[in-house]
């Protein structure tokens, strides 16, 4: 990935802070980006997506810490486990019992959501600024995640607040694990093998 401008995330940090979205390389591909704990924001993202508001985005945090804003359940042998797979391009399901009525919008079923903690320093940091954000692909729903900012243009067009370009971005999605009861349960096999982990 090229180098990123310092100013360019400086402003974009600004935007995001005040509710905004657009569209920013994450630690797997392009993502439509948006502050988690702002119901507008994600509600915008949901449309922008076309995506049912039943099916929940995956959320990316800085650390440990964040997760308290959601509720989650962390007892000792969840936080081994994820002290053990972030920062990584894991994404992680966990029950959020104690989710606060304010954030229903984000799991309106059965009261459980997806993290990842990226390893990308410049990521990292932003994050820290900003709070959470929600971050599926850069794509209509059902279509190809968009490789490329003009790939992004055709799905999003004017209709996003900022455009973060670094050139193309292929690669896998994020693997996405699940745990329950202690135990680390495989439901995506993406950029991260997990079984080189809990194997």
């Amino acid at each position: 990935m090229k180098q990123i401008n310092p100013q360019i995330i400086k402003s974009i940090k600004e935007i995001l802070r005040l509710g905004g979205v657009g569209v920013l390389p994450t630690d797997t591909l392009y993502g439509l980006v948006g502050p988690a704990l702002d119901k507008k924001a994600v509600l915008r993202i949901y449309k922008l997506k076309k995506r049912s508001p039943q099916k929940p985005f995956i959320i990316l945090i800085a650390g440990l810490n964040s997760l308290e804003s959601f509720g989650a359940i962390l007892d000792s042998k969840t936080r081994a486990i994820l002290r053990q797979v972030w920062p990584n391009p894991i994404s992680v399901i966990l029950q959020c019992p104690n989710l606060p009525k304010e954030l229903f919008y984000m799991c309106p079923i059965n009261q459980t959501l997806a993290f990842r903690c990226p390893k990308e320093k410049w990521l990292h940091n932003l994050l820290k600024q900003t709070g959470p954000l929600v971050a599926p692909s850069a794509n209509s729903e059902g279509a190809a995640p968009a490789e490329t900012i003009a790939q992004a243009k055709v799905y999003f067009s004017d209709q996003v607040d900022f455009y973060l370009d670094v050139g193309t971005i292929k690669g896998e999605p994020s693997t996405l694990i699940a745990i329950r009861d202690g135990n680390v349960i495989i439901e995506r096999q993406g950029q991260v093998k997990v079984e080189k982990i809990y194997g």
